[in-house]
């Protein structure tokens, strides 16, 4: 095991990300070796440290500590371009390799760096790949827990993050790699990570799928139907019952409804909030004119009663609308829909 080297005092983590155009295999013709020596070689710069890579067949991810005078942009170039030639080397038709250009992402903690390596290392099981992380042969966490050992990787960039002391780190990994994320917790980093898009809302030019990200990554994550769309009736649900107003009554059903209205401009201002989606897709999710919508908004933002409402945590409201589809789902997998007027 290569000697430690200490931190730099002002250093990010960065996850770095690309993405392959389907119909490329980054796990093919030997490719794998060599990303691996250009990682190391692009990392031997002093302040750097490779953490952790992954990579899977359209996929390549790399947790990187960067001093904070360097950007991603400043590494990235030289991995992606390199692999993106080695790929169009080997293949009998011309086109592009990678889909876009890579996608970096500041981890802000070293709880969130963990949080992300446990991510990380299950990516491949909820691709299919494998059964078990420590399966996947293209991945540094079996050199990291001691199943490979290669020349070149610094086991202790990852491990000092689970504590100063080996073997006591790697004895801590393990334990925090073994608890497979939820279902909803790995579909909101597939979402804040740009690995999938959320779908828009149903009949609208929003309709094509969107990046979304944070407290809105959570609520598409949670929702059925997933989409804005979903994220939306979850919001609607919260809202009436904050407003103490029971999903069913007749009035909210009913045409021009003051309640309805009241309930979907709450709902809208909250999207807006939490950057689930505009407005506009407000108004065309619950069929209003986005005129009426928007001066009913600004009743609301002038309510004491919704007011009460809006002052609220962000992370409370789409904690407790998760919390209340799981405990009120009529059925697995099924939302049903308020009867607010549309």
């Amino acid at each position: 095991m290569a000697n430690s080297v200490p931190i730099v005092a002002t250093s990010v983590i960065w996850h770095i990300v690309w993405q392959l155009v389907p119909g490329n295999d980054l796990t093919s013709a030997g490719f794998s070796g060599r990303i691996r020596s250009r990682l190391l070689a692009v990392h031997r710069r002093p302040g750097r440290e490779l953490l952790h890579y992954l990579l899977t067949p359209t996929e390549m991810h790399l947790l990187s500590r960067l001093p904070e005078t360097e950007s991603p942009g400043e590494v990235a170039p030289a991995i992606g371009n390199m692999v993106a030639r080695w790929v169009r080397a080997e293949r009998p038709v011309s086109g592009a390799v990678l889909a876009g250009r890579f996608r970096a992402y500041a981890i802000e903690s070293d709880d969130s760096a963990r949080e992300e390596l446990r991510i990380l290392a299950w990516r491949p099981v909820a691709l299919g790949l494998c059964k078990v992380p420590s399966y996947h042969v293209t991945s540094s966490l079996r050199e990291t827990v001691g199943l490979r050992r290669f020349d070149g990787f610094n086991i202790m960039n990852p491990l000092r993050l689970f504590g100063p002391d080996f073997p006591a780190n790697r004895v801590a990994l393990a334990a925090f790699i073994a608890r497979r994320p939820g279902v909803i917790d790995m579909r909101r980093w597939e979402l804040t990570r740009g690995m999938v898009r959320a779908p828009g809302a149903e009949g609208t030019a929003s309709s094509v799928t969107r990046p979304v990200k944070g407290l809105a990554a959570a609520l598409v994550a949670a929702s059925q139907p997933q989409g804005i769309d979903g994220a939306l009736l979850l919001l609607e649900r919260w809202v009436l019952a904050k407003m103490g107003l029971h999903e069913g009554a007749a009035d909210l059903a009913l045409p021009h409804s003051l309640a309805g209205a009241r309930v979907h401009a709450v709902v809208a201002i909250l999207a807006v909030q939490l950057e689930l989606c505009s407005a506009a897709s407000v108004a065309r999710h619950f069929r209003r004119a986005k005129a009426t919508l928007s001066e009913r908004m600004a009743a609301s933002r002038r309510e004491p009663k919704d007011q009460a409402i809006l002052v609220l945590p962000l992370k409370r409201i789409a904690d407790e609308a998760i919390a209340l589809q799981a405990g009120t789902t009529a059925s697995p997998g099924k939302l049903r829909r308020p009867r607010t007027t549309r």
